[in-house]
């Protein structure tokens, strides 16, 4: 069997996948497949590389792999990453760079400093601005955006409060985690569905029973990776508020409300009720206010205060942003706008899988003008006439901020390439496969399974087309419910964003500490495995008389 490329007229030979190449074994398939991986972290992570260089070369491991372990020709496994790298473009830098573009306009403008003085004005406590920026606010990002954006704007955010770059992307990369699930309105859980073949309630009802409990006490790790045990001691009103009023809005809306809204609303939730507390405990530490101007002014008296009208601008990018989301989802137009898209075969690329269908990486697809980036764009020539910043002056700022971003350009792209070609040679397949087997203990790994494919991937809606139909087929055979098993695939998945290359690069360049990605891997490793563990032990006794009536 044959493919020829439609642009070049070159005739590269077919591949069809088989998930036990290496040897007729499915374990040394798999276990040879983890060899890009493992290069990449202990690049990362022991060797202490910059990120692009651990990339590129867990990059040319899985081609190496792919080729010689797999038996995919050389062409094909080309192009697949050629077609993954494309992917890392369009959307998902897309979407970082215009993101980071509309912050940088604020900055630009001085209207960054004024929203930083007003949400001072709601606490001063570092605590307290931890959970309302990097949990809430970054929650209501990731609802609307997803893919990078909530990691980007929620870490310059605790920068320009004060918060070192360290700890503000470890903070941000930490609560981009129980919105995730519902993130980007709901693409990953609808993705979900699709690929599984189950219906929309009934896997969003099962998740919406199992990533509140993340949100439960993220905003209690956030506290105490910001102070430590005080914070805990002191903040723990906050913390705990928002956490359950984050989980409670989440599971009400995800079950009998809408999927899409979900996180909008957690998020909207749990921000009013920590604000609600603490006008009525003003005199609480994590409650503290920036102090009132004294009139008059005079030597060392504090600046004067920002005027109303300054401040909605400040608020406005934001308010913008929000709106323009929204908007996009209205019924209608958001068909309307879903259906202005580029759709073609990746030219020269066969890959069919071990039934001989086609593999969902020979297929690119954008819907330009609905994706996160153009809406942005959109958002951010608004934004541009809202601030006052003229045309020229706008597209100077875009230009740098592209500029800034080179390096996680080339380590995005090439990640998303290594993932391309461990999915198109069916190195992926091999490891989900052997997860898949483990019986009575699949319940347990379920999640751990959804949890790797995230952090090769950086996203949930990628695992979840990748790994929702074996799910659902392995729980089949080991005889679990499907639906907890395929909800256990997005919700463990949320614990492996924050150790993504890709994510991890964003964070570290956001906040202007490039090269000190491995620093960050190492610091959130611990959390993501500890939280991965809590959870997986809780879908596990889902899946039994213990805790099984909390399933729908």
């Amino acid at each position: 069997m044959t493919g020829m490329s439609a642009t070049s007229g070159i005739v590269l030979a077919a591949y069809q996948q088989d998930p036990q190449a290496v040897g007729g074994s499915l374990a040394w398939s798999a276990l040879l497949s983890v060899l890009p991986l493992a290069t990449v972290f202990v690049l990362l992570g022991v060797v202490r590389v910059k990120a692009q260089w651990a990339a590129l070369s867990g990059l040319v491991v899985s081609l190496v792999v792919a080729v010689v372990g797999f038996a995919m020709p050389v062409g094909q496994a080309v192009l697949a990453a050629t077609h993954g790298a494309v992917f890392g473009v369009f959307p998902i830098l897309w979407i970082v760079v215009n993101a980071l573009w509309v912050y940088n306009m604020t900055v630009a403008t001085g209207h960054f400093d004024v929203l930083r003085r007003s949400f001072g004005a709601l606490s001063s406590d570092t605590r307290t601005q931890a959970i309302l920026i990097a949990f809430c606010f970054g929650g209501l990002l990731e609802a609307l955006a997803g893919f990078g954006a909530p990691v980007a704007i929620t870490a310059v955010m605790l920068v320009a409060l004060g918060f070192r770059p360290m700890k503000a992307a470890i903070v941000a990369l930490v609560a981009n985690t129980a919105p995730v699930a519902f993130g980007a309105m709901g693409v990953p859980v609808i993705t979900l569905a699709r690929v599984s073949g189950l219906p929309l309630d009934q896997v969003a009802s099962v998740v919406g029973r199992q990533t509140p409990i993340l949100a439960l006490f993220v905003p209690l790790v956030l506290v105490f990776l910001v102070d430590g045990r005080r914070g805990v001691r002191e903040a723990w009103v906050p913390a705990l508020a928002g956490g359950v009023a984050f989980a409670v809005a989440q599971f009400a809306t995800s079950n009998f409300v809408s999927v899409e809204l979900t996180d909008i609303v957690a998020s909207l939730v749990g921000a009013i009720v920590i604000v609600g507390l603490a006008r009525l405990q003003p005199n609480a530490v994590w409650a503290a206010r920036e102090p009132a101007v004294a009139a008059g002014g005079g030597p060392g008296a504090a600046p004067a205060p920002d005027s109303p009208a300054e401040v909605r601008r400040a608020y406005a990018p934001y308010v913008i942003i929000v709106a323009v989301f929204a908007l996009a989802q209205v019924p209608g137009l958001k068909d309307a706008i879903d259906s202005l898209k580029i759709a073609f075969s990746w030219p020269g690329l066969d890959v069919v899988d071990p039934a001989g269908k086609p593999h969902s990486t020979t297929q690119f697809s954008l819907t330009w003008l609905s994706t996160a980036g153009t809406l942005m764009v959109i958002a951010g020539v608004i934004v541009a006439i809202v601030l006052r910043v003229g045309a020229g002056r706008a597209l100077a700022t875009w230009w740098r901020t592209a500029v800034e971003l080179r390096w996680a350009i080339v380590t995005v792209m090439s990640v998303l390439a290594l993932a391309y070609v461990m999915n198109a040679s069916a190195q992926t397949t091999a490891i989900g496969l052997l997860i898949a087997g483990a019986g009575g203990a699949l319940a347990f790994l379920s999640p751990v399974l959804g949890w790797f494919a995230v952090a090769v991937t950086g996203s949930d809606t990628s695992a979840n087309a990748l790994f929702g139909s074996l799910q659902v087929t392995a729980a089949n055979t080991a005889g679990l419910p499907p639906d907890l098993l395929a909800a256990a695939n997005s919700s463990g998945g949320v614990l492996g964003k924050m150790l993504s290359p890709q994510n991890l690069t964003i964070a570290a360049v956001a906040v202007g500490i490039e090269g000190q990605e491995g620093v960050l891997l190492r610091r959130v490793l611990g959390w993501s495995l500890g939280m991965l563990l809590v959870l997986a032990a809780v879908i596990a006794l889902q899946a039994t008389p213990v805790l099984g009536w909390m399933l729908p």
